[in-house]
This record gives structure tokens, sequence and C-alpha cells, in this order.
């Protein structure tokens, strides 16, 4: 058995967090500062993690090596086992044509790139990242805005930009599982104050987008389609996580505020006095869609970066029968029916009837109180994971779309390959924070940072930017920094359920400066290199959508703003 103590340094709090900071300083100056790779900054900082745990925290080697072990296999089922066939989903419709089929579609209810940039890059990329999340909507959605004569730069941020709204729900709500399981808090409870968050941001980020793509005469211009298409999508993303079902959150409220502006376009069209499918003057390159290749492939660091689609460009007048129109839009009905009917309590009750939790394995933890930690305790729930109604809709998929088994097993194939360091990064993730929260290195963290009392409240959804912006990933972010969120929030007097979910909240804005994602979107349109000048135009958004986070968070500690906050 091993007892956690969150000064193992002669009783200082300061010393020991000295140390207990380590596995993640080590992390973020790889990635941030040395741009190490990420499978192989996430081994060192496991190793780092490691040697703390068992020399400074006097935790046996057997036991840390086993809280690894733990994260490790969490981190691929059921995180990346959701990745995975979500990808494989994608993957089939790019063989079968329906990927440019789909895109023709959207190009079709508007010329006007303004409204483009709200359906593709903020409706259909929150679709994206519903389903896969981890990177894939900015890869899609960057070749998707140049396959409609978008300039490459201005196609990079903007998907981008719309890539924040949706992140905490993305992967079917991979985010928030991870977020209840280092914390031991309710899944539910989390998502709804995760749900009284970011649809405040979402309502702002369309603006953003068509100011991006034509300026303030674009909003001036524009702006019903931008307010439309974001209260759509925030009462949506609110009501579903906090009524209806998490994992269908950012599905639900990307059809509706799809819905919204289609047919808002169709009964007023925005003036036309401005930006069409004429390549705008960002810079004068032009890059064939196609040729960016994979921001996964050329990183070797993220999940979810799919191959551009060869000659997506050479298709423009193409007519597509109603019927591949449909075929193309299946996928995704067959994910929702899927998700839906799991929501039915007889179907759920089945489905939950095969879920087993156990102890780990020969893990024994417990607290200083004598009470075992929660992160022990494994839940195997193999049948209604959302990565097997993905592998189910898949099947569907690939039945629906005629595509013979030979190659939808290839397509699977293919997505392996392609996620193979992404994998390994996950699972080193996952298992350094599990070793740093079941030695007590997390709880040695929150303790100092408890001691700012409720200013932490300010800080809290920095910690998550920070997180994603170096991880570039709200899931490993909330792996790492949750158990610190609540250790700090209890000891500062503060709601634990508020400021773990701030931490999710504020990570989404961190997701547009991360490497990674920079990397995905300057390899998508052919800039590898020009990361920087990328960063130029997103850092500034970032900056003040996370300044505007840090003000609901701290109001909502307060009475000013306390009535949203969920019961624990």
């Amino acid at each position: 058995m091993y007892v956690q103590n969150d000064t193992p340094l002669g009783g200082s709090l300061a010393l020991s967090s000295l140390v207990a900071v380590l596995p993640l300083l080590t992390l973020f100056v790889l990635l941030g500062g040395l741009r190490v790779r990420a499978w192989l900054a996430s081994l060192i900082g496991l190793a780092v993690a490691l040697l703390v745990a068992v020399i400074a925290y006097g935790m046996p080697v057997g036991q840390a090596l086993l809280a690894g072990t733990e994260g490790a296999v969490f981190g691929f089922f059921p995180i990346l086992w959701i990745v995975i066939n979500a990808l494989w989903i994608y993957q089939m419709t790019v063989v079968t044509g329906h990927f440019d089929v789909l895109r023709r579609s959207f190009g079709s209810v508007s010329d006007d790139q303004r409204v483009q940039a709200v359906i593709i890059a903020f409706c259909f990329g929150a679709l994206l990242e519903a389903l896969a999340g981890f990177g894939t909507p900015v890869a899609i959605c960057t070749v998707m805005l140049i396959a409609l004569r978008f300039s490459p730069l201005k196609a990079a941020v903007v998907a981008l930009v719309a890539n924040t709204a949706p992140v905490a729900f993305g992967a079917i709500a991979v985010p928030i599982t991870t977020l209840a399981s280092v914390t031991g808090l309710p899944e539910d409870a989390l998502g709804a104050m995760v749900g009284r968050q970011t649809p405040i941001l979402a309502v702002f980020v369309p603006f953003v987008l068509v100011g991006l793509v034509d300026g303030w005469k674009g909003i001036r211009e524009t702006w019903p389609v931008a307010l439309v298409s974001g209260l759509v999508f925030g009462i949506a993303q609110f009501a579903t996580s906090n009524y209806l079902s998490l994992p269908l959150t950012d599905i639900v409220a990307a059809l509706l505020a799809a819905g919204a502006v289609v047919l808002l376009v169709r009964i007023r069209p925005p003036q036309r006095a401005a930006v069409t499918t004429a390549a705008s003057s960002d810079t004068r390159e032009t890059v064939p869609v196609g040729s960016g290749g994979s921001g996964g492939a050329a990183t070797g660091d993220e999940p979810g970066t799919p191959q551009a689609p060869e000659g997506a460009d050479h298709d423009d007048h193409t007519r597509d029968s109603r019927r591949d129109v449909v075929l193309a839009y299946m996928p995704y009905l067959i994910i929702i029916a899927l998700f839906s009917i799991q929501q039915i309590p007889v179907v759920d009750d089945a489905l939950g009837a095969t879920t087993t939790k156990f102890n780990w394995p020969g893990l024994n933890v417990v607290t200083e109180a004598g009470k075992p930690v929660s992160t022990q305790t494994f839940t195997l729930n193999w049948l209604e994971a959302a990565g097997t109604i993905l592998l189910i809709a898949g099947v569907l998929t690939a039945l629906v779309l005629r595509l013979r088994p030979g190659a939808a097993v290839a397509a699977y194939g293919r997505t392996l390959v392609q996620l193979r360091t992404a994998i390994v990064t996950v699972m080193a993730v996952l298992a350094l924070a599990y070793v740093m929260n079941t030695s007590g290195q997390t709880l040695t963290l929150g303790g100092l940072l408890a001691g700012t009392g409720g200013f932490f409240a300010v800080l809290s959804p920095v910690l998550g930017w920070l997180g994603v912006a170096v991880t570039g990933s709200d899931t490993s972010a909330n792996s790492l920094f949750g158990a610190l969120q609540v250790t700090a929030a209890r000891g500062a007097g503060l709601d634990p359920i508020l400021l773990a979910a701030a931490n999710s909240s504020g990570g989404v804005l961190g997701k547009m400066i991360s490497p990674q994602n920079l990397a995905i979107a300057a390899s998508a349109v052919a800039m590898s290199g020009r990361e920087g000048e990328i960063l130029r135009r997103v850092l500034l958004w970032s900056i003040v959508f996370l300044a505007g986070m840090c003000v609901l968070v701290y109001l909502q500690s307060t009475p000013v703003l306390g009535w949203m906050v969920v019961p624990g």
C-alpha cells in the first residue's frame, strides 16, 4: 500500500512543489521551447514523473508503474478508440469520393466567402470536432476553404479561430470524460458546467470569422448570419449538454446552427458588395488542394489530421446527383441516429449492463485519510463506449456507401498507420497524468495554488489555456491539470466543479496557438515553416477570448453569476 503525501520534502509545500512541477516543466520546455516531437516529449515527461514519484515521494516502483499503465490503457480506451473509428469513417468518405460531394454541397449554399467561413469552418468544423477532434477540423476545413478559393493564409487562420467553442465537447465529449476520470467528479455535472461557459464564447466566434474574411465591412453586411449561427449554436450547446446528452452536444449544435444559416441565407442573402469566391489578397500564393498533405504526417504529433483529397480544386463545376448528396451526408446521419438510439433508457440500460468496474490489478493507493484513490478504479464499458458506437457506424457507412470489405479494412489500416505516433503521445500523456495524480504530485501543486485564494478563479482558465497551447489537446490538458484544479479549488474554498470545468473551457482557447495545430494548418496549405506568420494572425484572438473567459469564471465564482454554477 502507498499512502499519498503532499509535502514529502521536509513537510515544506514550497520545496515539494519545486520537485512536483518537474514533469510538467519538462513536457512544456520540450514541446514549446525545444520543439521536440510530442510523442518523444511525452515519454520523457513520463519518465521524469516516475522518477519524482519514486525518489521524492517514496512511491514503490511497482505502484508507480502500475499507475502509469492504467493511464496509458485509459488513453487508448476510450479516448483513442473514438478517434480511430471516427477517422476511419472519414477515410471511407474520401475513398468513395463522397467527401468532395459534401464539400461541393456546402459551397452551393452561397458563393459569399463570409457565409462559407461560418458554414464550413464554424458549423461543419464543429461537427468534425464532435466526431473526431484532435486536429481533424483544422486539417479538413482548411482544405475545403482553399477549394472554395480562399487564400492559403486566410483559410488556415479562419479554420484555427473557428476551432474553439466546440473543443470541450469534441470527440464525443472525450475531454469531459477524461476530466471526470482524473477528478472523480460527476461527468454530467462537469459537462453541464462547461455548457454554461463555452456557449457564451460561441456567440462571438462567427463575428470574428466574418471579420477575418472581410473586416468591419463584412461584419456590417453579414452580421445576421454571424448572430444567428452563434446564438443557435450556443443555445443548442447549452441545452444539449445540460438536459439531453454530452456526446451529442456539438453534433446537435453544429447541425442546428448550419440549418439556421442555410435557412437565413435562402430568405435573406447578405449584401453582395463584398467578398465572393474570388481569391482574396492575403497572399499571392496559389496552392493546389491536395498538395498540403497531412498535418499529422508532417509533424507526427497530432491525431486526426487526414490527407487532403486529391484533385478537390478541379471539380468546381461538377453537378452531383441528389442520391450522391444524400449519401455524402449519410455517415453523419448514421452517427446521430445511433447515438440518439443509445439515449433511449431501455437501450442505455442494456448497453450499460455489459460495463465492468474494477480496481486496477495490483494498484493499492490511499489518501492520507485512508480512503482509496478514486482514479485506481477502471471502467470498461466496451459496448456502450462512444468508440464502439462509431465502429458500428463505420460498418454501416461502408455498407451504405457500397465500399468493398477489403477497401474498408484497408482504410482502417491507413488510419492506424496515420495515428501511430499520436497513439504513443496520448497514451504517454495520460500515463504521466495518472502517475502525478496517484503519487500526490498534483496534490502538492494544487495546495500551492490554493494559497492564491479567490483570485485562483481568474487563473483557473489560464491553466487550461496553457495546457492546450503546449499539448494541442483539451483532453491532455484536462488530464494534466484537472485534479490540480479540484485540489486548489477545495483549498481556496471555491467550487471544484466550476474550476475543473474552467480548465476545459479555458483550454479551448489555446487550441489555435498550439504548435501542433499550427503545424497542421501550415502543412495543409503548403506553408510549412511559416507557422509564425499564422500564429501572429491568431494570437490576439486567443488572448482576447481567454481574458473574457477569465472574467466569466471569476464572476461565476461570486454571487454576481454564482447562480450559473451547477450544484455539486
